[in-house]
């Protein structure tokens, strides 16, 4: 058993292929839970971009500031109850370190030199599940100095690029579908715009707040790399998506087929067990579907969901969310009650990491408006704007530490976080730590 302040931490590390890379670390989580009358499990994932490393990292702060929530009697309703937490660690990334497992990329430096792609296309190798993905990256490293001067060139660097991607990964909430569809020369075309997301001020002519608009803007966003014009800087974007479309398809599948059944053991032998998960990012992913499971018969009970700045469409709750009678893909842990607590969304236009890829999504589906991935965007990210188009969804805010939330059972609550979250990454601050331990207060 690990260590982390005031909390009995259990790590249990994932492949790629979703199976645990060792026993030993579930089954000393179920014998501790067998031993120590724990009430509360906290079950929480980093997101896509965190190695081991910064995911312990990334928990050992966020339980630091929620042990000290308790110490001081912050969150009176959960005094006496005794908690332990599983650490979901799953390969999200390129893992440097040796004794690291062994993981995908989360995206391509800002650079669009021929060189450089090609040293960071070696970093790509075992980012993909596909079994000849090392042959397609060779592909693609020989086609990179033709794509200025061949079209065939720049359709054949498309279709190979898409094919490192699982074709189920498409589907019409994120825009993926378009992505896996679309003619290979007019999607890489596309990406060769100006097509940064920046927060640029709409006008406002309605007395609220100014909207959030499309710009360009050097640097990075968590992973996804520049988006800006040029025939490099479109292979670059649409590697960048691609790894993006890779990870999103593997959060799933560590929640649905990894987490979710070693949590309904663990459900069916103790009853009594509050279930609660946290999930940032591509990790707000694997936490819902491991909510979801494979299908009606694997869905799992739980007690509350926390998704700080959460990775996945905010139509991944909602009924009718494209007027033709379509639901999200996570409709089902709604309608069926799956949760008996609350839900919390943390959500902010300050997060440009979730904010990026749906404005591209909507560019690539032949979209231009102001204000793309905004709440009223057909694609749009559910840590940027909560959840959308969904009955039980209500709007609230994000607040200090010590006031109070009025949580309830069912509903999902969008906390929005614009004045204490200031990036993607900033999730383990007390006032985030706060309204997790509110929404498991509230169970």
């Amino acid at each position: 058993m690990k260590s982390i302040p005031a909390f009995p931490y259990f790590p249990v590390q994932f492949n790629k292929e979703a199976t645990v890379v060792s026993q030993a670390e579930v089954k000393a989580l179920t014998r501790h839970l067998g031993q120590a009358g724990t009430t509360d499990l906290i079950v929480i994932s980093h997101g896509w971009n965190n190695d081991i490393a910064e995911a312990d990292a990334l928990y050992e702060k966020f339980f630091s500031n929620a042990a000290d929530l308790l110490a001081k009697g912050k969150v009176p309703a959960v005094a006496g109850r005794k908690f332990a937490v599983m650490g979901v660690l799953w390969p999200s990334k390129k893992f440097a370190d040796k004794e690291l497992i062994p993981s995908g990329a989360a995206g391509i430096a800002s650079t669009v030199e021929v060189a450089e792609l090609r040293t960071k296309l070696d970093t790509l190798a075992d980012a993909f599940d596909t079994l000849d993905a090392t042959r397609k990256i060779q592909q693609l490293k020989a086609l990179l100095p033709k794509l200025e001067d061949s079209d065939a060139a720049c359709r054949e660097f498309t279709e190979v690029a898409r094919a490192l991607v699982q074709p189920s990964t498409g589907d019409d909430e994120d825009g993926s579908r378009d992505f896996m569809s679309m003619k290979p020369l007019d999607l890489f075309r596309t990406l060769t715009q100006p097509i940064s997301y920046v927060a640029v001020q709409a006008p406002d002519t309605s007395g609220g707040a100014a909207g959030l608009g499309i710009g360009i803007e050097t640097g990075n966003a968590a992973g996804l790399g520049d988006f800006v014009s040029g025939v490099l800087s479109g292979a670059r974007n649409l590697l960048n998506l691609t790894t993006y479309y890779q990870m999103k398809e593997r959060a799933g599948r560590i929640g649905a087929e990894g987490v979710n059944p070693i949590l309904r053991r663990i459900c069916a032998a103790h009853s009594a067990l509050r279930i609660h998960l946290v999930g940032h990012s591509f990790g707000g992913r694997v936490v819902t579907a491991a909510v979801a499971g494979v299908d009606d018969a694997t869905v799992l009970s739980a007690n509350s969901v926390s998704l700080l700045q959460a990775a996945f469409s905010h139509h991944g709750f909602a009924t009718n969310w494209d007027g033709k009678g379509g639901n999200g893909f996570f409709r089902r842990v709604v309608g069926r009650n799956a949760i008996s607590g609350p839900v919390i969304i943390t959500c902010t236009s300050n997060d440009k990491a979730v904010g990026i890829a749906y404005p591209i999504a909507s560019l690539v589906a032949g979209q231009t408006a102001a204000g793309l991935g905004d709440k009223d965007s057909k694609y749009g990210g559910i840590g940027r704007n909560g959840a959308q188009k969904t009955p039980e969804a209500v709007d609230s805010e994000l607040v200090e530490v010590g006031a109070s939330y009025a949580l309830q059972p069912g509903k999902l609550h969008n906390l929005n976080a614009d004045a204490f979250i200031k990036d993607h990454g900033d999730v383990s601050n007390s006032r985030v730590a706060y309204a997790v331990l509110s929404a498991v207060a509230a169970t």
